[in-house]
């Protein structure tokens, strides 16, 4: 006899399975099919026998391009490393080239809408406020004490007591990481996190953003959405453990924005404190402040420091040249204490870090989507919708912008005559360029030179890679695999 139970669960059943046949169909019909040598490569992974990171095959690819143009038909993405098209999607056709709502849904559990991740009214009115923040030249003296502090007290001295170990060997881009963490969050919140401490396990709130990147990263490179959104839905496998990240993030924000305001915010110096005074008590909007600034502060200057110290370790040369310019302008011998005018004046120390910066950019790689059908000066055409990429890391390996000596490492390229001669933004957008060019570059900078004058006038440092290939592990930025190994001593 058929009860109501049985009749409930046939219900049940057949709702069930047709909710996952309309999700089939769903899927098929979202999902872009092309059988170009392109695509081809990129479903079945076959690039990976040749190259040993996805950016180098995107390099590759463009420079064979006549146009520096490519398509990735699986992903509806249009790469491009030519410059006039960067100008015309950062500048000339600013306002059809936005972040769109496919990226700012991609990156939103993290972003939420921070000025990385909106348009329009709202990334106009962060960007102004963060304009009046960092442009200050009381907010750039305050940074540039943090960070001279953080350096002396910190940094030099984790150093000394890894040049005095037998082996004398650390993972440069852990302690990078947690330099910049640590100097980040005492610049922006006024916090001092400790994460310097190697005694100590790494800052939860560090481990938790490093997962939440890579796992973000992983849904970029997906042939189609609705599979991360599904899995989102039913939060399972890689969704499941970017939302406990990102529940330990938003718990570990929330926990500075309560600290900074039990402190007081009137008269603080620190970032956060300023936005505090002019959106107040919005604790949703300041906690995507505190995630933007964490990207931007912690992960940039971490990965522009490890790449630096590597290829500085194959340069011997360059090294020589450096300590003979930050011995010319520090005449007293106290580097770890170097001022703005001082950093201002070591010309070819900037050169170095340009150099290294173009070919190891942090942001390897930023997308856009097209508003309506464009065309790029090139003559691609793009419909709406489609995703635009420029591609920094392969524009600095590019012949028709740098010349035949494209991948040397050649910090002269950028001196003429003695003095810094910027590149065009637009060959060089490592910190972007047009309306969106990044508002911390010169913060940036000036931590990274100050770090670099401090470590390089005290220690040599010997990055043991041998002959392995460098591995980024997908992430929003640019994170060596397996860490940076290198031999610390001091000078003599």
């Amino acid at each position: 006899m058929v009860t109501a139970d049985h009749l409930a669960l046939v219900f049940f059943s057949f709702a069930v399975g047709f909710a996952l046949f309309s999700m089939l169909l769903l899927l098929l019909r979202k999902r872009r099919w092309c059988t170009c040598h392109v695509c081809r490569a990129y479903l079945s992974s076959s690039w990976a026998a040749e190259f040993d990171n996805l950016c180098d095959w995107h390099t590759h690819l463009l420079r064979e391009s006549p146009t520096g143009t490519i398509h990735v038909h699986v992903l509806g993405n249009i790469i491009t490393a030519n410059p006039t098209n960067v100008e015309y999607m950062l500048k000339t056709r600013f306002h059809n080239f936005p972040k769109g709502k496919a990226f700012s849904a991609l990156l939103g559990d993290l972003l939420g809408d921070g000025i990385f991740n909106v348009d329009g009214d709202s990334w106009l009115f962060q960007r102004k406020m963060a304009s009046l923040a960092l442009g200050s030249i009381s907010v750039r003296s305050y940074a540039l004490g943090i960070v001279s502090s953080e350096i002396s007290r910190k940094l030099l001295p984790l150093l000394s007591s890894v040049a005095d170990r037998r082996d004398g060997v650390v993972d440069l881009q852990d302690v990078f990481r947690r330099f910049a963490f640590d100097t980040i969050c005492m610049i922006s919140f006024g916090l001092d996190r400790s994460c310097l401490e190697l005694s100590l396990p790494m800052s939860e709130f560090a481990a938790a953003f490093d997962a939440a990147s890579k796992l973000l990263a992983r849904r970029g490179t997906s042939t189609a959405s609705i599979l991360w959104k599904l899995k989102r839905l039913f939060n399972v496998g890689s969704e499941r453990k970017l939302n406990r990240a990102i529940r330990k993030i938003n718990m570990l924000a929330e926990d500075i924005i309560r600290q900074r305001r039990r402190l007081g915010f009137t008269s603080g110096h620190d970032l956060l404190s300023r936005f505090m005074c002019l959106v107040g008590d919005d604790d949703k909007f300041l906690r995507d402040i505190v995630i933007s600034f964490l990207l931007a502060g912690r992960d940039a200057v971490a990965s522009g420091l490890t790449s630096f110290f590597l290829l500085l370790s194959q340069n011997p040369y360059t090294v020589a040249a450096m300590r003979d310019e930050i011995a010319g302008v520090i005449k007293d011998g106290n580097e770890d204490a170097v001022n703005y005018e001082q950093l201002k004046e070591m010309r070819y120390v900037h050169a170095v870090l340009y150099e290294s910066l173009r070919l190891f950019p942090p942001v390897q790689f930023d997308s856009k989507f097209c508003l309506e059908d464009d065309v790029l000066p090139d003559g691609t055409f793009v419909s709406k919708n489609t995703r635009v990429t420029y591609h920094p890391y392969a524009m600095g390996r590019m012949e028709t912008i740098w010349g035949p000596d494209c991948e040397e490492f050649k910090p002269e390229r950028w001196l003429r005559g003695g003095v810094f001669t910027p590149a065009n933004l637009f060959n060089y957008p490592v910190f972007q360029a047009g309306q969106r060019v990044c508002l911390g570059k010169e913060l940036a900078l000036e931590e990274m030179k100050a770090v670099v004058v401090s470590v390089v006038s005290k220690f040599d440092v010997e990055v043991l890679q041998g002959a392995q290939p460098l591995k980024f592990v997908p992430g929003l930025t640019a994170t060596i695999n397996g860490g940076v190994s290198a031999r610390v001593s001091r000078r003599s």
